[in-house]
């Protein structure tokens, strides 16, 4: 064997067995990180490593790794003393269940995951490579944010991060995974991304962390109470999911997945279903109450008529009056907005048209149809929903849903009144089909409050007001609340027997499988804020 000279402490092998050794040796070192000992603290820490994750992330056996040689040319503090290989994040792309995905994981191992100059040149590159192969990208983050030693550099990496996002938006499937603090600016690439998942006790998000708190106001708090995953899933909204391991958390990332097309060009998947198309679902007769004032669960209704009962449900612990999932109906994947008439009775609320509204945006954006179940009362009124911009956020709602092409079927099972039944994707608004249960009341507002209104002045003069009362309510009832007055007019395709939603969706879908619709032609709209 011949050697060529490399430095005046090493050789290196000069033919090709030697080049392919030294090779193997060097991806060992990437792969292996700083050693066992690095390993063992994150362990202990209840976390696992990168490569750990992205085994659980991805089909057996089919990770690629693009740039694992890359090292950081950053000098001062010691940085050219210590120059592993990756620099603290792992970047690829695999498949799961079959499709492709890209992804990449920080190693909270090397600089405590801090992203500098090449680590944010790695994550640029496997975002345009997601982008131009038109593929989801997970980001599994565990950083502690810009690598202090490189200033402001550090600081131009995450731009980049923000910018791809933003240009990604919409067009590929984007999922943020916490699996460790993220903290400063860094926040901010989860929250442009559509889907964020964390894990409790071990992943944190905030701007400014405990400390500045404490110092600039005065407040102490731990890092889990004021940016843990319950926080953020229950308080913030800024989490969609929130998982009590990690294995649990990277299978439900997995499930979405399979729920999602790789871009927006593409449908949503289709699965083969055992579960019959025309399956009778006579638990619905009893599941929801004809009394309009007695709650039900409405992820019942959704999982009767869901292909083998399964969904997955978006934000379930924010804004629970309003029920965000994906299911599939016939194989068929679909977006379900349901009022959850056993939180706050439904109403529609500050946080809940939020939460709709993005939905209904995402689902758009991604070919995915939307299901529409409605139960609502209204707006929920109050000083605080007024002061709180309750009139902006509906409106955020309202446009979701105008702007939507997919196809779109409103269901009413019960109660339908006042702004409340227009925004939530009414006929009037583009909605392709509306069907009602037999329980349906769609009104300007409920019996009561419109007698009071309408018949003030005989209910005063009355010798038994709340007699009066009582009759101008049933009379009020029998003119314009009975089931099938919206049916007479054209608002509503088709009064139906409960038992037969599942059938009647699935038939009704598969009719608007190829709509076609386009907005009229502009750079983008200017939806409320």
């Amino acid at each position: 064997m011949t050697y060529r000279e490399k430095g005046p402490a090493q050789r290196v092998p000069d033919d090709a067995r030697g080049r392919v050794a030294e090779l193997n040796s060097l991806h060992e070192q990437a792969r292996n990180g700083p050693g066992d000992r690095a390993t063992e603290v994150q362990h202990a820490k209840g976390k696992l490593t990168a490569r750990e994750r992205i085994d659980l992330l991805l089909d057996e056996g089919s990770f690629t790794e693009v740039e694992p040689l890359r090292r950081h040319r950053a000098s001062g503090f010691g940085l050219e003393a210590r120059r592993p290989y990756t620099d603290g994040v792992i970047t690829g792309w695999g498949l799961v269940h079959g499709r492709t995905v890209f992804v990449y994981a920080h190693d909270f191992r090397i600089f405590g995951g801090a992203l500098g100059e090449s680590h944010a040149a790695k994550i640029h590159k496997i975002m345009d490579m997601a982008l131009a192969a038109g593929a989801p990208l997970v980001s599994l983050n565990d950083g502690a944010g810009a690598r202090i030693q490189e200033g402001v550099v550090a600081l131009a990496g995450y731009g980049g991060i923000f910018h791809r996002n933003t240009r990604a938006s919409g067009v590929i499937p984007q999922i943020s995974v916490m699996l460790g603090p993220c903290a400063g600016g860094a926040a901010y690439s989860p929250a442009l991304t559509d889907f964020v998942f964390m894990v409790r006790d071990t992943s944190q998000m905030f701007i400014t962390g405990p400390d500045v708190v404490r110092a600039v106001t005065g407040e102490k708090i731990t890092q889990n109470g004021l940016g843990g995953a319950d926080v953020h899933s229950e308080i913030s909204g800024v989490s969609h999911f929130a998982y009590d391991d990690e294995q649990s958390c990277l299978d439900d990332v997995r499930y979405l997945l399979s729920l999602l097309p790789g871009n927006n060009r593409e449908r949503p998947p289709t699965v083969p279903t055992t579960d019959p198309a025309d399956r009778r679902c006579d638990r619905l007769l009893d599941l929801v109450p004809a009394d309009g004032k007695k709650p039900y669960d409405v992820c019942e209704v959704i999982e009767e008529i869901a292909d083998h009962g399964e969904f997955m449900e978006v934000q379930e612990g924010w804004a629970t009056n309003v029920v965000c999932a994906l299911a599939r109906l016939g194989g068929e994947v679909v977006g379900v907005v349901a009022n959850q008439p056993r939180s706050l009775a439904g109403v529609l609320d500050v946080h809940a048209s939020q939460k709709a509204a993005r939905f209904v945006q995402h689902c758009d954006a991604f070919n995915i149809p939307l299901l529409t179940l409605l139960d609502v009362p209204g707006f929920l009124p109050g000083v605080g929903q007024e002061h709180g911009g309750i009139i902006r956020h509906g409106a955020k709602l309202l446009y979701a849903y105008c702007n939507a092409t997919v196809p779109r079927i409103q269901l009413i099972l019960r109660k339908a009144y006042g702004g409340a039944y227009i925004v939530m994707d009414s006929r009037s608004v583009g909605a392709d089909l509306s069907f009602a249960w037999p329980t349906n009341e769609i009104a300007v507002m409920g019996a009561e409050g419109a007698a009071n209104v309408i018949f003030r002045k005989e209910i005063a003069e009355a010798d038994d007001p709340e007699a009066m009362r009582a009759r101008m309510v049933k009379e009020y009832k029998s003119e314009l609340m009975h089931p099938y007055y919206a049916a007479e007019r054209g608002l509503v395709d088709d009064v139906i027997d409960p038992a037969e939603t599942r059938a009647v969706l699935i038939r009704s879908f598969a009719m608007l499988h190829t709509k076609q619709a386009e907005l009229p032609p502009r750079k983008h709209g200017n939806p409320p804020q």
